[in-house]
């Protein structure tokens, strides 16, 4: 049976906002862009950043390092916490969505929920579960599937169709037990970035992002977000 393929979501904060308001998110948090990584532009990100979002081109030099660095870890193991949640994207094209889902399930302490959010209501029935299980659970979540829809048609470029390979894809860094985690739902496990504070989460998931850039210098095709308190 092929795997369920989802319209791609834009790197658009306000399109990101809006998603999660639509599944009961309260609006003390937003979405909002990162224009650039040196120390002037990050100070301009409302304070505190609970998550950061990057979108970024998968090239061959990019899948090879992913292939390298899954041997690697495999080998040499990562203390990675429990308490880290984490889900497996088994959807074509829903790694804005698995991103979206990262940054909110690990800052549930920070957020505020609807009464009847949809979202809270996935992640408190999807707690106990693997990241394999939350996949699965993920495919047959009609609110989430609807709403990703709706807001892919909602960017200002057009949504490419189903079928179109898109070759950009989205990951959230997020602060568990003042650790940095990069969590990834084409990866097999979350990646330990070393440690990181509520004040320097930003700064410190910029410094991984600069990482990935200099992998590829030729592109372009990299977007930074970050989830932050007041709205922008």
């Amino acid at each position: 049976m092929d795997s369920p393929r989802w319209l791609p979501l834009e790197s658009n904060p306000e399109v990101m906002t809006k998603f999660v308001s639509c599944l009961g998110m309260k609006p003390s948090w937003q979405f909002g862009d990162v224009y650039g990584l040196d120390p002037e532009l990050l100070s301009m990100v409302p304070r505190p950043v609970c998550a950061v979002l990057l979108l970024f081109p998968v090239t061959e030099k990019y899948e090879a390092f992913k292939q390298e660095e899954e041997e690697r870890l495999k080998g040499q193991g990562q203390g990675v916490s429990p308490d880290v949640y984490f889900v497996k994207q088994t959807i074509g094209n829903a790694c804005g969505t698995i991103g979206l889902i990262h940054a909110v399930a690990n800052n549930q302490a920070h957020l505020q929920f609807e009464p009847n959010s949809p979202l809270k209501k996935f992640l408190e029935q999807t707690a106990k579960m693997t990241p394999e299980e939350r996949a699965t659970y993920l495919e047959k979540d009609e609110s989430i599937r609807v709403t990703h829809e709706s807001s892919a048609q909602e960017g200002q470029t057009e949504a490419p169709s189903l079928d179109e390979k898109v070759n950009l894809h989205f990951i959230a860094f997020v602060n568990v037990g003042g650790q940095l985690y990069e969590l990834d739902g084409r990866k097999p496990f979350p990646i330990v970035h070393g440690k990181t504070t509520e004040d320097t989460l930003l700064e410190d998931a910029v410094e991984v992002c600069k990482v990935f850039m200099a992998r590829d210098p030729q592109e372009v095709r990299f977007t930074i977000i970050a989830l932050s308190k007041d709205s922008f």
